[in-house]
């Protein structure tokens, strides 16, 4: 067995099988990535890539197909899909050609598209997904293209006519195309969401799927375990999490039911309608010679660098998963703790803030969830937060030195959200401060035991259980504020426990 048959083999190993009237059925799945670059200007034009505008207000002659006018490549968004593709561990192919993809729609003004066929800018490289049960999914990444978007075609503007917005014409994609190798729903989504973190930790694309900066076609078909691949439809354009999961769920069923009534699964291009949750078809699945290829007599062969590769490579930050790696190695922390923090570089960053030269875990667990509760319920992200890594910072000082107990460190923190304000200033105000004085405590546990009788005497008889009892009426008597280890060492040594 090859090298290339070996590797295969492992990656055809696991998944979910869904159950069906003949037996066990596995899904494969691969995908088709779209993700637009993030680049002020278009791939081949200098019209702005801004999001929204009025119809067709953000189109050049180039992006429009006038007679004459000639693509220019712009090298910011060579440079961005180089630095995607080390990203991504993959090969970067010094050597690319873009190539003419003929099809014609009202919204692809050439009756082309400018894409790459043969050459494209980058290689193999591959894409690890934790998976739930604490195991790992490398999905093959098979290549890295360049290509230019279609415009828009508007059917509900008009009830006999369709509108075309060419704002999006000639903005600047890359295709990243995976190997068959995901094996059910949720490991599709983990797919994207990791890919989506690897591209906003380089900058190369913001990943906003409600704006359709990222959008997939998702591969699907079905097989009995251990058999040859089967004939898969690709389900076009589906632009969130949840819209994805619900189009493969459909699609492996449908193709399932098929099978099982002795049909036959036709390669076809389908959409996912997610008011009715099914697929339909759309087209007959085109294969590569229907395109009619061949490479663009308008633009040269693009011809890179070894150097300049290497230059942006030396520039790229450290990637989720050499940050999870660090969190746990240097900071002890739990592999799920790291997960949830390096999944957005803004949040990994938040965190080493609010960590150094703390206790990391003490900082992670308050991040993880006092923080990112909070920021949940108000709907808000790590940037929109109203407490800064340095106000968290203070209040975690406010622990660690005793002026705060836990309970009163979590109501200085809502009163933080609220107002924006130090915790200092907060505690300072307010008087929040812990109590500490043993005279003031020990005055607070005579009157609590004093209006107790009965329960002094059960905890003397050997009901030890209630001491915390105590430890909470005192509490209250403090309105929280004094330091609860001493109160339980103080009130051991009343019972002489």
């Amino acid at each position: 067995m090859s090298i290339e048959e070996i590797y295969d083999a492992k990656h055809d190993a696991g998944g979910e099988l869904i159950a069906g009237a003949t037996g066990d059925w596995e899904v494969i799945i691969g995908m088709e990535v779209h993700a637009q670059i993030a680049s002020r200007a278009k791939l081949f034009s200098g019209a702005p890539t801004d999001f929204g505008g009025e119809p067709n207000d953000h189109v050049s002659l180039v992006d429009a197909a006038m007679p004459g006018m000639l693509p220019v490549i712009n090298n910011f968004c060579v440079e961005q899909a180089v630095r995607t593709g080390l990203g991504l561990k993959a090969d970067i192919n010094l050597y690319s050609v873009f190539d003419r993809k003929n099809y014609f729609y009202p919204d692809l003004p050439q009756g082309y598209q400018i894409s790459q066929f043969k050459y494209p800018i980058v290689g193999r490289g591959e894409v690890r997904v934790d998976l739930p049960d604490g195991g790992t999914r490398v999905v093959r990444i098979e290549r890295l293209h360049l290509e230019q978007d279609a415009g828009k075609s508007l059917h509900d503007q008009h009830p006999s006519m369709s509108y075309v917005d060419l704002n999006r014409s000639g903005v600047a994609l890359m295709e990243i195309v995976s190997q068959p190798d995901i094996r059910s729903a949720e490991e599709a989504t983990l797919y994207l969401e990791k890919l989506r973190t690897i591209l906003r930790y380089l900058g190369t694309c913001d990943g906003n799927m409600q704006e359709g900066s990222m959008r997939a076609d998702i591969n699907v078909s079905v097989r009995k375990p251990g058999t040859p691949l089967g004939t898969r439809c690709e389900i076009k354009n589906v632009n969130s999490m949840r819209f994805i999961r619900q189009a493969i769920d459909y699609e492996a069923r449908r193709q399932i039911d098929i099978l099982e009534d002795g049909g036959e699964v036709h390669q076809e291009t389908r959409l996912y309608d997610p008011g009715k949750g099914e697929t339909r078809a759309m087209r007959s699945k085109e294969e590569s010679h229907d395109y009619r290829y061949f490479p663009d007599p308008d633009l040269l062969p693009l011809e890179l660098v070894q150097g300049w590769v290497d230059d942006i490579a030396a520039g790229l930050p450290e990637l989720p998963d050499e940050k999870k790696a660090r969190f746990i190695e240097a900071f002890g922390l739990s592999p799920y703790d790291a997960s949830v923090l390096v999944a957005e570089r803004e949040t990994a960053d938040f965190y080493e803030k609010v960590a150094q030269g703390r206790d990391p875990k003490i900082a992670a667990n308050w991040v993880i969830t006092n923080l990112f509760g909070a920021l949940n319920e108000t709907g808000k992200t790590i940037a929109e937060s109203p407490v800064s890594a340095e106000q968290l910072g203070s209040l975690l000082d406010l622990l660690a030195d005793k002026t705060l107990s836990s309970r009163l460190a979590k109501d200085v923190f809502e009163i933080m959200l609220e107002t924006g304000d130090d915790p200092q200033k907060i505690v300072a105000d307010r008087g929040l401060k812990q109590v500490t004085d043993t005279g003031a405590i020990e005055a607070a546990i005579d009157r609590v035991m004093a209006e107790n009788p009965d329960k002094v005497e059960e905890v003397k008889g050997g009901k030890e259980k209630l001491l915390g009892w105590f430890v909470g009426q005192v509490m209250k008597a403090t309105q929280g504020k004094a330091n609860p280890q001493i109160v339980n060492e103080m009130l051991r040594g009343k019972f002489d426990l």
